[in-house]
């Protein structure tokens, strides 16, 4: 059955007390604390350094079987190499397995630098790079990605279109496989933002995609209470 995964771009912001996490809960239970109100979170940690197997074991331990954690790509990928294929990604793929065995891995995002443009052959000789058994999406930044052949591409290749928002690009909903990565990056979400949204999850649902949607985090915890929302707003429609 499509699952809605929804949360937020991080979870460890002391900040979100006491609205969110209670007042005088450690920081050293934020995730357990988190997972028990949503069901994923987007880790931004990996883009920057290589997760150790104890810390990924670790985030396992602290949450509940159906939650997952879709991973940024390292940035020696995405922003060093501009996704010229290297061992290094296979060395990624390794460091993050811990999270793959124990079926609880979301979808890896790879971030494309702003200005990187496109670069066909470049995507096709890295998306043949790619492990087929873990779900993968991409976000570009440059306009001149977003065409017809790009999108054939990563259809192919059972690679995920992101969604994301932003104030320089409007990326098209084209859905590329059998699930969808969205990212929220707005502050605030009126009601009836809220509700398109949700008609929007709904509708992929339905139509057989898993979706995954993040809301940006924030100095306040608006985004987790929009994810929150989403979840059981999604699951009372389908109830």
């Amino acid at each position: 059955m499509p699952t809605l995964y929804a949360g937020t771009s991080g979870f460890a912001y002391p900040s979100w007390k006491p609205e969110f996490y209670p007042e005088k809960l450690p920081s050293k239970k934020f995730l357990s604390y988190y997972s028990e109100r949503l069901n994923a979170v987007e880790v931004n940690y990996t883009f920057r350094r290589l997760p150790s197997a104890s810390t990924l074991e670790k985030w396992v331990a602290e949450t509940h079987g159906g939650f997952v954690f879709p991973l940024k790509a390292h940035m020696r990928i995405t922003h060093i190499l501009r996704l010229k294929p290297s061992e290094f990604t296979n060395v990624f793929f390794q460091a993050i397995d811990p999270l793959r065995s124990a079926r609880r891995l979301g979808p890896v995002l790879f971030q494309l630098p702003p200005a990187l443009k496109c670069d066909e052959a470049l995507l096709a000789d890295f998306l043949a790079t790619l492990p087929g058994e873990i779900r993968c999406a991409f976000e570009f930044r440059h306009a001149s990605w977003l065409q017809d052949s790009v999108y054939a591409l990563l259809e192919k290749h059972k690679v995920g279109l992101c969604l994301a928002e932003s104030e320089k690009l409007v990326i098209p909903e084209v859905v590329t496989t059998d699930f969808v990565y969205s990212r929220l990056r707005m502050p605030e979400y009126s009601a009836e933002d809220r509700k398109e949204i949700a008609g929007r999850v709904e509708q992929l649902l339905t139509r057989g995609q898993d979706v995954y949607v993040f809301f940006k985090h924030e100095d306040t915890p608006a985004g987790a209470f929009y994810a929150e929302e989403l979840l059981r707003n999604v699951a009372a429609q389908a109830g």
